[in-house]
């Protein structure tokens, strides 16, 4: 049993690795050929395939402590509200059939397919013994920031999200395995690594991200400024409060670049809140170690195999924890 920055093993042979959840189970519906299905017809590539990743992640990188971080709330209001566009493109368009029908919380856009196989999910993790982790008003990523920064363990992130490139460290060893490539070509992501392709350190990325901007978060960014820019104007000024000073006393870049930063200062007064990753909620305690199968487990692992027609992604799963 743990608690937020309080573990029961030693850090110096112990490891924590997080799982970006939502990611791997998308990776793995697209990825997957829909081929085999339950006996009652639903698709099962996404729930298949996430076994598969996790059985290859545990046995290649050998976490004594597992978590499976979860988007509770994929779009927090408190995001939106400080940017409106805010991951909007993923946001499922619904009819209302009324003027007074009152909105709900947005849906995110998931294919049919893929949303049957959610629940599934849940149970196989639940069978298995992975801690599943969310946080009410909070995605993922916070849980994953929080657990990341309290941990007193190395800590792998297993994530496609280049977003959790801020939570890369050296010097505590956490480190992103980097999904983005595929399975098969996993990228170990540290400091060195992300100073190599942007150009700044990690503690910097998510002040890149925040002038560069993200289609695939709806941030729109800094117009003009793209990721050399950005990473020219970290370099020389350090942060992003630094690049705005420097603005303001009209030093160190060219009036151009100071006009499209003063033009952007509404954007940048609320950006950093959005792009950063929380790293302070109260998770409470997370049982999150892996202490191996009991008959009993693996029985019942076998038994929701059976049902849902898992075949031989759920053995390998049981092989790797057990």
């Amino acid at each position: 049993m743990s608690r937020a920055g309080i573990w029961d093993t030693d850090p110096v042979t112990s490891r924590l690795m997080l799982l970006d959840t939502a990611s791997l189970y998308f990776r793995a519906f697209y990825g997957v050929p829909d081929k085999v299905h339950s006996p009652d017809g639903t698709s099962v590539n996404a729930v298949r395939g996430l076994l598969d990743m996790i059985a290859k992640l545990v046995s290649a990188y050998e976490p004594t402590h597992l978590v499976a971080c979860w988007d509770d709330d994929w779009r927090p209001q408190w995001r939106v509200d400080l940017i409106p566009s805010y991951k909007a493109h993923r946001v499922e368009e619904t009819v209302a059939s009324g003027p007074d029908v009152a909105s709900g919380p947005d849906v995110e856009e998931v294919p049919d397919p893929l949303e049957a196989q959610i629940p599934v999910i849940r149970e196989a993790l639940a069978t298995l013994g992975i801690a599943v982790v969310g946080a009410a008003r909070h995605e993922a990523d916070d849980v994953i920031g929080t657990l990341a920064t309290t941990s007193a363990h190395p800590v792998d992130i297993v994530t496609g999200d280049r977003d959790l490139f801020q939570l890369v460290d050296d010097e505590r060893d956490v480190r992103v395995i980097y999904t983005a490539r595929g399975m098969s070509n996993l990228e170990i992501v540290t400091d060195e690594v992300v100073v190599a392709k942007y150009g700044v350190h990690a503690a910097q990325y998510a002040d890149l991200a925040t002038l560069r901007g993200d289609a695939s978060d709806g941030l729109p960014g800094v117009k003009g400024v793209g990721e050399k820019t950005a990473a020219t104007l970290l370099a020389a000024h350090g942060d992003l409060a630094g690049i705005r000073a420097a603005a303001d006393a009209g030093e160190g870049m060219s009036a151009g670049v100071r006009a499209k930063l003063a033009e952007a200062a509404d954007y940048l007064d609320v950006a950093p809140r959005v792009v950063a990753v929380a790293t302070d909620l109260a998770l409470g305690a997370v049982d999150d170690a892996l202490p191996g199968l009991d008959e009993k487990a693996i029985a019942a692992a076998r038994e929701l195999a059976d049902r849902w027609n898992l075949g031989t992604a759920m053995e390998r799963a049981i092989a790797a924890l057990g």
